[in-house]
């Protein structure tokens, strides 16, 4: 076996170009599969990093994909190999894949630093598997690109347009208000999913996705093209042969996560009417880099942006729409062509991100509107504050109902998730549209994991007056496909102690969203006592294994919801030698 003169400096050569007993070891196994000695000569060796399960199916179709990865890296002359990882399912998964987002993410850490891999290709879809995937991964920092599945489909249903989640949300308030029957819920179930894929709203997938192209770890177009279409599979081929080169050119991750990509990457978060769980995630993305990103600037670089894009649940689109009508490649261009994009960034193509969107074209401006005649102007999440979240909270403005974002009403207190269930459908409960709805112990700690359970439903007493909207509170977080004057991430959590487990029954709260204000109108005497009283609940999932140690070690909201020992560029490139 010569050495073939690239490959001198890879990675992988640490494990298939001594010769020795570890090299036999090394190579002799690999070989079962009916290798060629030529297969360790040099070749970049990429990893597929496949997040298929059955359990998730957004991701149900990630072995074609990979196929398709595999045929690129081998036409690029790499020599692929495809593992698995901690497959994290939205749909299915108790009590929340959130909690799950750290330790999947630790699973993809170890796997790429113990195995002989100068790259990888890592493949995500459903909500958490693209934050969890891009941790671990940035916290080895080889040369990575990323894949995303696509969104599934629209749905259709009675001649109108159905989007997964949003009208899961819709439907079964209608459902609780008499509007519509059970048989008629039941139709629309396989009306909705009717094709591989994640959620085709702008939900947390598909905006976590854009996010992927957005930071240039993906290729362009990435965000939307629909997961049935064989444009898919030829992104993935093209990744492939992409990851080869970048091996070659020792492009790693750092080199293209910088702190101007996570800049792109909040300004078009806000211009896609995006998800608020991109908060969390991004800054859980940039903690593992070591780069400084903070609550802070969400509101200073993204607040003030134009949302362009009319789509559910801020609008009324689908995914589909949005690829057909030119994708994120056109919101891009019209964030370059204003100024609000480091135009120079670099992506994992290898060229700019304003090189990338030169000829991007719209073709349906009531999908994709221009900057100057935005969809919603404005638009951006915004970062509250206030004696209610001294950490900090946030709310998504396009998704809320105007006439509520600054509001004063009387707190109606749910001390958990098991009490709002019990007491939400009471006829007798003392709640008005005016009030405004307080849920404890759902954050990091107290749920435990920071369930979407911050939309709280409405009273079916009120929706059967036809309210719709009220403003609810609380340190959970909120499904990306749902909508609402809610108020999420507040920090520091109830569990943590944070002037939200203080809450009680016909507290007057203020909402100020244009002053970026929550408070609670309570002195600070009162609530020292009531502190002074306060026993926190007990987290009886949290009492052994990987739960145990995530209570433990979690940060708050404001941090990214990381593991403390995880935070930081302190990961080494390659494990200790077994020998």
């Amino acid at each position: 076996m010569d050495e073939k003169p690239e490959g001198k400096g890879l990675r992988s050569r640490e494990w298939f170009a001594r010769q020795d007993k570890m090299g036999f070891y090394y190579r002799s196994w690999l070989r079962n599969r009916g290798l060629p000695d030529d297969q360790f000569d040099g070749r970049p060796v990429v990893g597929i990093c496949n997040t298929w399960s059955e359990l998730t199916p957004c991701n149900g179709h990630f072995r074609t994909i990979a196929e398709h990865v595999r045929h690129g890296i081998l036409e690029a002359g790499g020599y692929p190999l495809e593992f698995p990882v901690l497959s994290l399912g939205e749909t299915q998964m108790r009590p929340t894949a959130m909690l799950y987002r750290n330790l999947a993410s630790m699973d993809v850490e170890e796997a790429l630093r113990a195995n002989p891999l100068d790259g990888v290709v890592l493949l995500m879809g459903c909500d958490k598997t693209t934050p969890a995937l891009l941790m671990g991964a940035a916290s080895v920092d080889l040369p990575t690109i990323g894949v995303s599945g696509g969104p599934m489909l629209s749905g259709h249903y009675r001649g109108q347009k159905i989007g997964s989640g949003t009208n899961t949300i819709s439907m079964s308030e209608q459902l609780r208000a008499g509007e519509i029957t059970l048989r008629q819920f039941h139709e629309a179930e396989g009306a909705m999913s009717r094709s591989a894929g994640s959620c085709m709203t702008m939900g947390t997938a598909s905006t976590m996705a854009s996010m992927v192209e957005a930071l240039g770890i993906g290729l362009p177009t990435n965000a939307a093209i629909p997961a049935p279409d064989a444009r898919r599979n030829q992104l993935a081929r093209l990744a492939g042969r992409r990851i080869v080169e970048m091996v070659r050119e020792d492009m790693r991750m750092s080199k293209i996560l910088t702190r101007q990509a996570f800049e792109n990457a909040i300004r078009t978060l806000a211009a896609i009417g995006g998800s608020t769980n991109a908060v969390v995630h991004l800054l859980a993305i940039a903690g593992r880099l070591g780069i400084p990103l903070t609550l802070e600037d969400f509101d200073r670089l993204a607040s003030e942006v134009n949302c362009l894009v009319n789509l559910k649940p801020s609008g009324e689109h689908l995914m589909e729409d949005f690829y057909y009508a030119g994708g994120l490649p056109v919101v891009l261009r019209e964030l370059v062509e204003r100024g609000l994009l480091h135009a120079d960034a670099v992506t994992a193509n290898g060229r700019t991100l304003a090189e990338n969107v030169a000829e991007a074209e719209c073709w349906n401006r009531d999908v994709i509107h221009s900057y100057d005649a935005p969809f919603k102007p404005h638009a951006g999440i915004a970062i509250l504050r206030g004696n209610l979240c001294p950490d900090g909270a946030v709310i998504k403005p396009s998704a809320a109902s105007p006439h509520l974002l600054q509001h004063t009403g009387r707190a109606v207190v749910f001390e958990s998730i098991e009490d709002l269930h019990h007491r939400i459908n009471d006829e007798d409960l003392d709640i008005d549209e005016t009030c405004i709805m307080v849920l404890k112990y759902c954050g990091p700690k107290g749920y435990p994991g920071m369930a979407e359970v911050g939309n709280m439903p409405l009273p079916p007493k009120l929706l059967r007056q036809g309210v719709r909207d009220m403003i609810r509170i609380s340190d959970a977080r909120m499904s990306g496909t749902a909508y609402g004057t809610v108020v999420l991430h507040v920090a520091p959590e109830a569990m943590a102690g944070g002037n939200l487990a203080l809450v009680e029954n016909g507290d007057m709260i203020t909402l100020d969203v244009a002053a970026r204000s929550l408070n609670l109108h309570v002195s600070d005497e009162v609530l020292a006592a009531r502190r002074a009283a306060w026993v926190p609940p007990e987290t009886p999932l949290a009492k052994r294994g990987y739960t145990k140690m995530y209570v433990e070690h979690v940060l708050q909201a404001d941090k990214g919801v990381d593991l403390d020992f995880l935070v930081g560029n302190s990961g080494s490139p390659v494990a200790r030698d077994n020998h």
